[in-house]
């Protein structure tokens, strides 16, 4: 099964177990030959990330463009990234050369199609940027593709 991610980079601490819990029993539940799906964004994609290869799984990666680790101004996201990368079975680099929201709203389309299911860490709330993850659910929604859901209720970012 190829579950992707989308979800917030900036996750409120008062939310991080609910999260880590809510995509474990998502992971766990759909756990048939594994594949996680993710841009490894700070946040959701790396915890995501590492759930599924904690399970067993493999590691299938959009890059959304060339110089997308300047885009971690956290050096432990950074490095985060970097391990997580190297431990991918596949690694799709689209082709914008610059971070940009047009190279994340491709990027985010990129995992909903390469993806059986969408895992959504989300708020509920509009994209603060074009190629959010509000758009991306959007995405996913228009084209048929199953979503799931995970954010604590009362719990705003």
């Amino acid at each position: 099964m190829r579950i992707g991610l989308t979800g917030h980079q900036n996750i409120p601490s008062q939310a991080l177990e609910y999260v880590t819990r809510g995509i474990a029993d998502v992971l766990d539940r759909l756990k048939d030959e594994l594949v996680g799906v993710s841009s490894l964004a700070a946040g959701a994609d790396q915890l995501f990330a590492s759930l599924v290869l904690e399970r067993g799984g493999s590691l299938q990666l959009v890059i959304p463009c060339r110089r997308y680790e300047e885009t971690f101004p956290d050096p432990e996201d950074l490095t985060n990234f970097r391990t997580l990368l190297e431990r991918a079975v596949s690694v799709e680099t689209l082709s914008f050369d610059e971070p940009s929201e047009e190279a994340y709203l491709a990027a985010g389309c990129r995992v909903v199609d390469l993806s059986d299911v969408l895992l959504a860490i989300w708020d509920g709330q509009p994209a603060r940027g074009k190629g959010g993850t509000g758009d991306i659910v959007e995405y996913a929604r228009s084209r048929a593709t199953r979503v799931e859901i995970v954010w604590p209720k009362g719990i705003t970012r």
